[in-house]
C-alpha cells in the first residue's frame, strides 16, 4: 500500500507527538544537538584561527587558500572512513567529521570578507593610526563581519550535514540521537517513524536558523548600513 511506503501528515505528526510526549526523541534531540555544539564551536575556533593566519601571510594564501576551498567542497561522507580508523566507533569520530565539514566554510567567510574591503577604508584606517593588531580590530574585522556572518551561518549548514551522516555510521552505546532514529526506523520498516524523525530534524534547522543566524545577521545588516536588502 502507499500509506505503507509514504505515510500522509497525519500519522507522521502523531508519531512525532507521541515520540516527543513519551519517546525517546526528546533525549536524542539533546544528544544530537550537543555533539553539533560541541563541534560546530570547535570549528569556529579553527576557522577563525585559520583565516586570520591565511589573510596575514601571503605564503600561506599562496599554499593553503585554494586547498581550504577543495576542503569545502568534498563531501563530509568521505571523511568517516579515516575518522573510524582512526577513533573507531566513538563520539571522537563524529566530531572529526563535523569540525573538518565546518571549519572550511567559516575560515573562507572570514576571507572573503577580508578581502573585498574597500581599499578606502583600509587607507582610512591606515591615516588614523590603525595598524598592526589595532587594524585587525577596528578596521578589518569589523568591516569582514557580514561576509563572516554568512561564513558561519554556511558553517552549520555543513556541521549540521556532516552531523547526520556521522550518527547514521557511528553507533555509540547508551547516547540515541537523531541520525540513530533514522537508521532503527529504516531497519524496522517504519515509515511513519522514520519521517517523523526527519521532521524533528528539520524543525531543529529552522529553530537553529531562526533563533540563531536569522537574527545575528539582521542585526549585522542594520549595524552596517544594510538593513534595507535585508527586508
Amino acid at each position: 500500500r502507499a500509506d505503507d511506503v509514504l505515510p500522509g501528515p497525519v500519522p507522521v505528526l502523531g508519531r512525532l507527538w507521541q515520540e516527543l510526549v513519551g519517546g525517546t526523541l526528546l533525549q536524542a534531540t539533546g544528544v544530537t544537538m550537543a555533539r553539533g555544539l560541541v563541534g560546530y564551536g570547535i570549528a569556529v575556533m579553527l576557522g577563525v584561527a585559520a583565516g586570520l593566519a591565511i589573510t596575514r601571510s601571503r605564503a600561506l594564501r599562496s599554499a593553503v587558500g585554494s586547498l581550504l576551498t577543495a576542503l569545502q567542497t568534498l563531501p563530509s561522507i568521505a571523511w568517516f572512513p579515516l575518522a573510524l580508523l582512526l577513533f573507531p566507533e566513538s563520539e571522537s569520530a563524529i566530531l572529526v567529521v563535523v569540525v573538518l565539514g565546518a571549519a572550511p566554510a567559516i575560515a573562507n567567510g572570514l576571507l572573503h570578507g577580508v578581502d573585498h574591503i574597500p581599499p578606502l577604508l583600509l587607507r582610512a584606517g591606515k591615516v588614523l593610526g590603525a595598524s598592526g593588531v589595532a587594524a585587525y580590530r577596528h578596521v578589518i574585522l569589523p568591516a569582514a563581519l557580514p561576509s563572516f556572518t554568512a561564513g558561519l551561518k554556511q558553517g552549520w549548514a555543513f556541521a549540521w550535514r556532516g552531523l547526520m551522516a556521522g550518527e547514521l555510521l557511528v553507533v555509540v552505546a547508551g547516547r540515541p540521537s537523531l541520525g540513530l532514529a533514522l537508521q532503527v526506523s529504516r531497519e524496522a520498516g517504519d515509515a511513519v517513524a522514520l519521517l517523523a524523525v526527519m521532521v524533528a530534524i528539520l524543525i531543529v534547522g529552522i529553530a537553529v536558523d531562526g533563533l540563531l543566524f536569522s537574527p545575528l545577521e539582521r542585526t549585522v545588516r542594520r549595524r552596517w548600513g544594510l538593513a534595507d536588502a535585508a527586508r
